[in-house]
């Protein structure tokens, strides 16, 4: 057995950090290292929460001690996280009397992010949450729609001496969206500055009043949005949707990729997959998109699948006509998204326990919400 500081801070030289081509040594992430016999102690202080992050670091760090040092070597390892940790949002802003801030996002458009959101919203809301949606397509909102808002305005109100824009209600759930300031066939053609400028307002100068949850229902990409809403909102956690195809999933690696970045580190929640396959009158199941491609993605990147999500009409339909499918009551749709929306809660309060939150977050005061009860 040739175990001893120096061989173990030697071999630890060659353990890279997560989005960088320094090693955990050169760095300065490595604080102490001590050798008691076959048993190894190792203090790091980290500036990436992730629990993908961590966890990697982890791993690479036993691989490479069992395998050049001692193979039967006892290895613990203390990660403690920068209390600066999230550097892009030092500056955010708090809204006041909102728990948590859920971001549903997708690099690829047309998976079905609104889709997920306004049903994974309505089924919170059904369980006595009080939730509100963020409709942050600016060029292409369409929760208006999907919530049977369309062409409602939203009221100038007063509260506590300041000027505040009143929120769209619907199906319990309270909502803000640029639609409801342009009319349904103007198209929307300003530069990213505006677009942000817009989006700020929408968020800080609506009157959210007390919500357990506000989703962001992002657009496309990984652009100007995404990266005004990191610097303004301190968001506690996004999910993935992707459909199980190839195309879109090396999309959804892109937009996993942009959270998980040093500078970012939003904890990604789970991911979801829609659209996984048809089941005909017959009962047989059609994978037209291909068969468990996000399943095996979030496999392969150590992520929490949150369910999925198959092509139903009645979903289509539900959009189509402004009430949200998960509000059906007892039907394989509802049950889909009550299951998704619970899993989703049970991992935003993992979150919360093993993450340094990016803002002080007490979902244990959620009274009367009985997803957070079960």
């Amino acid at each position: 057995m040739n175990i001893s500081k120096k061989s173990i801070f030697q071999v630890l030289q060659k353990v890279k950090l997560t989005e960088s081509e320094s090693d955990i040594v050169s760095s300065g992430i490595l604080k102490n290292i001590q050798v008691f016999g076959d048993q190894v102690d190792i203090d790091l202080l980290i500036n990436n929460p992730t629990l993908q992050a961590r966890k990697k670091l982890e791993v690479d760090i036993l691989k490479i001690i069992h395998n050049e040092v001692y193979e039967k070597a006892k290895i613990n390892i203390n990660i403690k996280i920068e209390k600066a940790s999230n550097k892009i949002s030092s500056n955010s802003k708090k809204i006041i009397g909102v728990d948590s801030i859920i971001a549903i996002s997708s690099a690829k458009g047309g998976v079905g992010k609104s889709t997920v959101t306004i049903n994974l919203a309505s089924s919170l809301a059904k369980k006595g949450c009080k939730v509100g949606i963020l409709d942050a397509d600016i060029y292409g909102p369409s929760i208006p729609t999907m919530m049977d808002v369309e062409g409602y305005v939203p009221k100038a109100i007063k509260v506590n001496g300041e000027s505040k824009i009143e929120p769209i209600e619907s199906y319990g759930v309270k909502i803000m969206s640029i639609g409801f300031f342009t009319k349904l066939d103007q198209a929307v053609v300003w530069r990213g500055p505006m677009a942000s400028k817009a989006l700020n307002q929408m968020i800080f100068d609506t009157n959210w009043g007390e919500l357990d949850f506000l989703f962001l229902d992002l657009p496309p990409g990984t652009g100007d949005i995404h990266l005004s809403l990191v610097q303004s909102l301190p968001i506690n956690g996004s999910v993935i949707v992707s459909t199980p195809q190839n195309v879109a999933l090396a999309d959804a690696r892109r937009g996993i990729k942009m959270f998980q970045q040093e500078s970012i580190s939003v904890p990604i929640l789970g991911l979801i997959e829609n659209m996984s396959y048809f089941i005909t009158d017959s009962g047989e199941k059609h994978y037209i998109f291909g068969e468990a491609g996000v399943q095996y993605l979030s496999k392969d990147l150590d992520i929490k699948f949150l369910g999925e999500i198959p092509l139903i009409k009645s979903i289509r339909e539900a959009s189509d006509f402004g009430r949200p499918a998960s509000l059906q009551e007892k039907t394989e749709v509802s049950k889909i998204f009550e299951q998704i929306s619970k899993i989703l809660v049970e991992q935003l309060l993992i979150r919360n326990q093993e993450l340094p939150p990016t803002k002080v977050v007490e979902i244990t005061n959620l009274v009367g919400c009985s997803a957070i009860k079960k």
